[in-house]
């Protein structure tokens, strides 16, 4: 089994890349299931999926389970396909999986999913008899991709199961992810207590187009640290966001029972898309606040990184980045978002690895609400895209994958050293400002608003 380890030397830096694993299999009118395995063909060509980490010298990949696939009912499994994959990857390729056990979707068995009662114990459940099975193989685990993009489609926007709305919906959900998460980690760690736990979250920014709304765009802003917040016991009354908790339907008993039972972050992983992660507050024609996804450079992608590092103090991993368009735009936000991660540890910020994902082409979420077919929903992000003509293999290397060896084929001049006084002194990166992806674009116009799906 290879080993994976939290290193400052340039040599330890963990690159890796992987595959998206969206797994939302319930349907209703009007609603397709989601499962980006399932349309990319990855249960069927997962060999030669994960083979191209080869030529990208990574040395793990993100990669998830689908939860609805192999506990098929409660306490019954089916680890077939997952006996097969997983040594693989560790065994021939030689990469450390760190695994998704929660990309989304909960099994079809599981009724109100997310807003069932049973979720907590059920998810908890399911991640004990994953570790039993596989500590021999798997060290490095995401609890749960994104909370927040989690209780935003299945609470907020109730585009996925449960189909909540509103703030009130938002927090149900959350509260409940949160609480599967510290008994994911309980869980887990009591099978293997040497397990490392990645825990990811979708990185925004949030910014306000008139000085008056500028507090609105503050409380969006911490609103972004809620998940590792409540996890890591900081959610008490003193909590800045403790009323708007209760005043959204959380109960204060829940709140306390979470506190009670901190989870020590072993690394945050945090996403973020330049295209994506920021969006604007303003007055709209009819005078009401409105929020609008705005495709912005990525200029405050280290300050941003900093901010969490000061507020929780532990090591951070890139687990998800990536550009929309020409591949002179990507290769730009591929470029800048390494140098961010050298001028950062330059500056004794613990960034530790960098994730360009997914590793190839992948589906829109949009695909869920159409009934278009799914090669219209093919987005390129990755470093490999499907073959127009199979007749050499799945598929075509970008440009990009050059570019990406030779950072990973030489980290010290890629991310430079890390001061191993990293952890005890904060960054200022308030000067630092990334490259623009773009000048004003994003090269072709239509970026695709992953985090917008069905607005």
């Amino acid at each position: 089994m290879s080993e994976l380890k939290l290193g400052a030397r340039p040599e330890e830096f963990i690159w890796v890349s992987g595959v998206e694993d969206t797994f939302v299999p319930q349907t209703k009118p009007g609603h397709r299931a989601l499962d980006e395995y399932e349309l990319m063909g990855h249960y069927e060509h997962w060999r030669e999926d994960l083979a191209l980490a080869r030529q990208l010298g990574v040395k793990a990949l993100r990669w998830g389970v689908p939860w609805y696939r192999v506990e098929y009912q409660p306490g019954e499994f089916d680890w077939g396909w997952t006996d097969e994959v997983i040594p693989y990857m560790v065994e021939e390729l030689g990469v450390t999986p760190i695994v998704d056990l929660m990309h989304y979707g909960c099994p079809f068995w599981l009724k109100r999913e997310f807003a069932s009662k049973d979720y907590v114990r059920a998810v908890a459940s399911y991640a004990a008899a994953f570790a039993r099975r596989y500590k021999h193989l798997v060290k490095w685990y995401t609890p749960l991709n994104e909370p927040i993009v989690n209780a935003l489609m299945c609470g907020k926007r109730g585009l996925w199961p449960p189909y909540l709305r509103g703030d009130s919906g938002y927090i149900r959900v959350m509260l409940q992810l949160a609480q599967g998460i510290v008994a994911t980690v309980e869980a887990i760690k009591e099978v293997d207590p040497s397990s490392v736990m990645v825990f990811v979250e979708a990185a925004g920014l949030s910014r306000a187009i008139r000085q008056d709304l500028e507090v609105l765009a503050v409380e969006e802003q911490r609103r972004g640290f809620i998940a590792y917040d409540l996890i890591t016991g900081k959610v008490t009354p003193d909590h800045p966001l403790f009323v708007w908790l209760l005043r959204s339907g959380a109960s204060p008993d829940v709140l306390a029972e979470i506190a009670r039972r901190p989870v020590r972050l072993d690394v945050i992983g945090l996403n973020f898309y330049p295209q994506w992660s920021t969006q604007h507050l303003y007055v709209d024609s009819k005078g009401r606040l409105a929020y609008r996804i705005q495709e912005e450079d990525g200029a405050s992608f280290a300050a941003l990184i900093n901010d969490y590092y000061e507020r929780y103090r532990v090591p951070v991993i890139i687990t998800e980045t990536s550009a929309f368009g020409a591949e002179e735009l990507r290769a730009r936000w591929l470029k800048s978002s390494v140098e961010a991660v050298k001028y950062l540890r330059s500056q004794r910020v613990p960034v530790l690895g960098y994730t360009w994902f997914p590793m190839f082409t992948m589906i829109d979420w949009r695909y869920r609400h159409s009934t278009a077919p799914v090669e219209q929903f093919r987005i390129e992000l990755g470093l490999f895209r499907l073959a127009e003509a199979q007749t050499d293999g799945r598929w075509e290397a970008t440009p990009l994958v050059e570019q990406f060896r030779a950072y990973t084929s030489d980290p010290a001049e890629a991310i430079g050293e890390l001061d191993p006084s990293a952890l005890t002194q904060p960054a200022d990166t308030a000067t630092y400002r990334a490259q623009p992806v773009a000048d004003g674009a994003n090269g072709e116009g239509d970026a695709l608003a992953l985090q917008s799906e069905g607005d």
